[in-house]
């Protein structure tokens, strides 16, 4: 994968960052010791970690993201060697591949138009950031993290996330609609946990037909959303109107 300069290494001899403008907590590094991947928190991120982390972007190239449930090496089996580059697929021959596999039936519909926005996306990501780690939500516990990517989209690959595996095991395929997403709907990518995917958005679908149309991509790209879901959606429509329409945070599961 094209990725960018990598500049987690620096972290060692300065492990707070201070010279990218950072005053990070406790951490670690995971990969090899001369081009790590990821650099993540030992303690739960807080509401107040995702704007502490936000002048890595611009100072170092370095994208926040929260993981969150049981965070370890051993259980998340990350494999960045594995996946290739999100820039070598195609978001709609990918959904379009998904949605011959699946259930529901039908020609593929196509790509969602894409959505006009008001809200700066990363201001998106930081909100929607901050309230999943407030005291008492699902991702309280979620710890900070750095990854080096060009862009949020990425993240998935550059880490070699296996989240997805039973769905497709290179997740940079992925990646590809993530940053399709990204150019139509203005989507960040999160937080990550063992199997799930949370994306903010800055501009999700206001009508009807505009939501069922999402909700096709997201019935390809995830097809557990909708059959294993919690949100009790027997069709498209339902979907559409209780996880889609005017939501700024989409959450994804794979069994």
């Amino acid at each position: 994968m094209a990725m960018i300069p990598n500049q987690l290494p620096r972290l060692v001899s300065d492990p707070t960052g201070r010279a990218f403008g950072l005053d990070l907590p406790p951490g670690a590094l995971t990969g090899p010791a001369d081009d790590p991947y990821l650099w993540s928190g030992h303690g739960p991120a807080g509401p107040a970690a995702w704007s502490a982390l936000r002048p890595a972007a611009r100072t170092a190239g370095l994208l926040p993201v929260l993981l969150g449930g049981d965070w370890g090496l051993d259980r998340w089996e990350l494999e960045p060697e594995r996946m290739s580059d999100p820039a070598d697929h195609d978001a709609e021959e990918v959904l379009a591949g998904f949605w011959g596999y699946g259930t529901a039936g039908g020609a593929w519909p196509g790509l969602a138009p894409s959505q006009p926005w008001d809200t700066d996306p990363d201001r998106a990501a930081e909100t929607v950031a901050e309230m999943l780690t407030e005291p008492g939500f699902w991702l309280a516990d979620a710890r900070p993290a750095l990854v080096p990517a060009r862009r949020s989209a990425d993240i998935p690959a550059v880490i070699g996330w296996s989240g997805p595996l039973n769905h497709e095991n290179d997740v940079a395929r992925l990646c590809a609609v993530l940053r399709s997403w990204e150019d139509r709907f203005g989507a960040r990518v999160v937080a990550l946990t063992f199997d799930q995917l949370v994306v903010s958005v800055a501009a999700p679908p206001r009508t009807p037909e505009e939501a069922e149309a999402v909700a096709a991509e997201h019935f390809a790209f995830c097809p557990d959303a909708l059959t294993q879901g919690s949100r009790d959606a027997a069709t498209l429509g339902d979907y559409a109107r209780k996880a889609v329409r005017d939501t700024p945070v989409w959450t994804f599961w794979w069994d």
